[in-house]
């Protein structure tokens, strides 16, 4: 079932209803004795907002109500575009699903069928209001198409503080072709993180859609526009490397694929202390330059260094990665040497490299420095219970590849009555 929704939010000023009642287009019906039809049995149809009705706030929501019937079709239509909504159990309720688009024309047709056996249809024609301020988002992960680990979190980063968390978090939707109990966590106004309970199951087709055209972030500030992603699990790359046991063990759906010798950080300090716990693989570099500027020990100083490092993968913003280091052979597998990162030898590089996908877990045992949650991808550091307390809502949702309307319902709250990113550092070698 769909992860989020996006309940348009103050309902409460809705525009008012437009109560169907002589100008009702009736189509055919049943005959009813030979006599006239029984006013008291025919439907009355209701929509939200009215025909006619101009500058409405995007946040509002398109409502259509069937008193004394059924309803059997509603659509609704914004330039060319068909609006996604969901019907009552009992079909006298239709809703829109999302916020609507700013500075659009929308129109609405509705059939509703009564107990007289006879169909009554209403049209009705709006235009949303123009907005001036917006809020733009960049998702940093995953990008569109991209094939990636089974830790992925879905990364959004907005331009702007978002004082309605709620609001927003409903308009953000996961779908996956197998079901995963997942949750949004807000660090800081500006970023929310979506990321499962358990690892993603290999192989999984996910589908991410933020609806945030006319989502009101605060004030009168809104959603610039809708996002859309694809991306799919691959294979499963679940790598442990022990600070105290000097190796890396490389596990590929299940599989041990590798054990690698590795030197990781001498210590001493925290600063050359590699950090304890599951990373996530990040990016992948080749090469990059590593100097000692990160601890302000810039050229001339005493110590000062600048490496070419080759085959380096990412995983962490305090400049930890899984490298080639040909100087550190020699201590590979049986002691640390490196200023924080995983030390391999050349060949062993080239294959963890060629591995890897963004979101690969890395976990670092033996370590006394743990990893921050915010540092880098380390959100796995973060217990379910208070990644969960990290949600605008509260709540965790699941994945699954279709939902019916109560599930979306429920899930966007409709049914019940970040910090910008951390600048990097390259420390290690």
């Amino acid at each position: 079932m769909p992860v989020g929704g996006s309940g348009p939010g103050d309902r409460g000023r809705r525009a008012a209803a437009v109560l169907v009642g002589a100008s009702v287009v009736a189509g055919a019906a049943a005959c009813s004795g030979g006599g006239e039809a029984d006013v008291g049995n025919a439907v009355r149809l209701a929509v939200s907002p009215m025909g006619g009705t101009s500058r409405l706030r995007p946040d509002s929501q398109i409502d259509v109500r069937a008193h004394g019937g059924t309803i059997e079709n509603v659509t609704v239509s914004a330039g060319g575009r068909e609006v996604a909504g969901d019907l009552s159990a009992d079909r006298t309720r239709w809703q829109s699903r999302w916020t609507l688009e700013p500075g659009e024309t929308y129109l609405v047709n509705a059939t509703a069928l009564g107990k007289d056996g006879r169909t009554r249809t209403v049209s009705s024609r709006f235009t949303t209001a123009e907005v001036t301020k917006t809020n733009d988002v960049t998702i940093e992960a995953p990008y569109n198409r991209e094939t990636v680990g089974v830790g992925i979190p879905i990364i959004v980063h907005f331009a702007r503080a978002v004082k309605d968390r709620a609001a927003v978090e409903r308009a953000l939707e996961v779908t996956a072709d197998k079901t995963v109990e997942g949750a949004w966590h807000w660090f800081g106004d500006k970023e929310v993180v979506f990321r499962t309970k358990d690892y993603w199951p290999a192989h999984t087709k996910v589908k991410f859609q933020a609806h945030l055209a006319g989502v009101r972030t605060g004030g009168d500030v809104y959603g610039g526009k809708n996002h859309a992603v694809d991306f799919k699990i691959g294979d499963s790359h679940i790598s442990t490397a022990g600070e105290d046991t000097h190796k890396m063990v490389v596990m590929v759906n299940g599989k041990k694929a590798r054990t690698i010798p590795t030197s990781m950080g001498r210590g001493g300090s925290r600063m050359y202390t590699t950090t304890n716990g599951v990373h996530l693989s990040m990016d992948k570099e080749d090469p990059t330059i590593m100097t000692s500027d990160w601890m302000g020990c810039g050229a001339g100083c005493a110590g000062y260094y600048s490496l070419t490092v080759y085959k380096a993968v990412r995983i962490s913003d305090s400049g930890e990665y899984v490298h080639s280091a040909p100087w550190s052979v020699g201590s590979q597998g049986s002691e640390n040497v490196s200023h924080g990162c995983i030390n391999v030898s050349p060949s062993n590089a080239k294959w963890f490299y060629n591995l890897s996908y963004r979101g690969d877990p890395v976990k670092v045992t033996g370590s006394n420095r743990e990893l921050e949650p915010e540092n880098g991808w380390g959100y796995w550091q973060l217990g379910w219970r208070n990644w969960v307390k990290g949600s605008a809502l509260k709540r965790s949702v699941t994945t699954a590849p279709h939902a019916d309307a109560a599930t979306l319902a429920a899930q966007q709250g409709r049914g019940a009555g970040p910090k910008a990113p951390a600048k990097r550092g390259t420390q290690g070698n």
